[in-house]
């Protein structure tokens, strides 16, 4: 099958093109009616959350009013975690999690088909598998209802690939698009990933490269080349689902997975979750194709800029770290990798693990007692 975005020669067979990862069962071409969906928008992906500092200040206010939190609930804004997780039985907890964005590619399969992958992210980020989904949606009424019913099938397609079903969901007008899920899933009560769950002496270890931010706010002003900006897209449309599956498996407690809060963001999230330092190696960090080439020309999303704010007080950077490096740091991810802290008894089976379920790693720092939580890039 031609790939309509690209012009690249598929397998008949396939769901998605191999060169530039466009949705070849519903989409017509880069925008149907030649309506570009990052036209509709500022910013897209996680790179649109709300900055980390803000947010804290509005759950700290949520939290003064909605009460103490149920005993059965195991994860929820006391101390917050990648998602909600409420205890069934002894051996079954619930969880459940929402994300959606704006559009951050054209191609309105591809776009659906992240956004499920990001959200679908945070089930396997707590150690959990797939149940179901519903669609979280705002579409303007003068785009085509041919677009939208391919934004919702690229979705439909990674949500049965994350193990689960598209169960329904809601709609709304809105003039800029925006679309996710809210997923439920399962997992032991006893055997999730947490933030709070890095020890002193673990090794940090991440599962996906970093830049799609970057690549996504060069691709806005024509600094990101296709093939940088394809290789991107592949990244964020596949599935954490293996990578989770091997951490339990090895009984590992302490992950995260990497959003619009950047590396070091979610890094703090896991330092302060857990009393520890989380100490990374800048030269190790792995980068999309691309990415390092945008952040040395200076460009960033505004949700970088949220993303130093609000690590900056709690971070320090070695000097001779280049500057590339700090951003690629920054940059939100969407759809980004597993963040996991591996004690280093189980760091020979847990990359083993990783290397059988095809799953690439890099082992990128550690962590550290500490005083004071916090990050740092040496």
């Amino acid at each position: 099958m031609t790939c309509a975005s690209c012009g690249a020669d598929n397998d008949a067979r396939r769901e998605w093109c191999l060169s530039c990862g466009a949705s070849l069962a519903t989409a017509t071409g880069p925008a149907l009616r030649g309506v570009r969906l990052t036209d509709l928008t500022e910013c897209g992906g996680c790179a649109a959350k709300l900055g980390a500092d803000v947010l804290a200040d509005v759950l700290a206010a949520l939290g003064a009013i909605s009460g103490p939190q149920a005993a059965d609930l195991i994860a929820g804004l006391d101390p917050p975690d990648d998602a909600a997780v409420y205890r069934l039985t002894d051996e079954l907890a619930v969880i459940g999690t929402v994300d959606f964005f704006p559009p951050l590619v054209d191609d309105p399969g591809t776009y659906g088909a992240i956004a499920a992958a990001n959200a679908c992210s945070d089930v396997f980020a707590m150690g959990g598998r797939v149940l179901f989904a519903l669609s979280v949606a705002a579409f303007p009424e003068t785009l085509e209802p041919a677009t939208m019913a391919a934004i919702v099938a690229g979705a439909a397609t990674v949500v049965r690939l994350a193990g689960g079903t598209l169960a329904g969901g809601h709609t709304i007008r809105d003039p800029e698009p925006k679309f996710g899920l809210a997923v439920i899933g399962v997992a032991h009560p006893d055997r999730l990933l947490r933030k709070g769950g890095a020890r002193p002496g673990d090794v940090l270890l991440l599962t996906k490269p970093l830049g799609t931010g970057l690549l996504v706010s060069g691709a806005r002003q024509g600094r990101t080349s296709p093939e940088d900006l394809s290789a991107g897209i592949v990244s964020m449309r596949t599935l954490n689902r293996a990578a989770g599956d091997v951490l339990v498996d090895q009984g590992i407690r302490g992950a995260t997975d990497v959003t619009g809060f950047g590396l070091l963001g979610h890094g703090l999230e896991m330092a302060r979750a857990s009393g520890t330092r989380l100490i990374f190696d800048a030269a190790a960090l792995p980068a999309l194709s691309g990415a390092l080439a945008v952040a040395t020309a200076g460009l960033e999303t505004d949700g970088a800029g949220h993303n130093r704010r609000f690590v900056g007080p709690a971070l320090t950077v070695a000097p001779g770290v280049e500057r590339s490096l700090v951003a690629l740091a920054h940059d939100p991810q969407t759809s980004g990798g597993l963040l996991a802290a591996v004690p280093p008894d189980r760091l020979a089976a847990v990359e083993q693990g990783f290397a059988a379920a095809g799953v690439p790693c890099w082992r990128i720092g550690r962590v550290e007692a500490s005083e004071e939580p916090g990050v740092a890039l040496a």
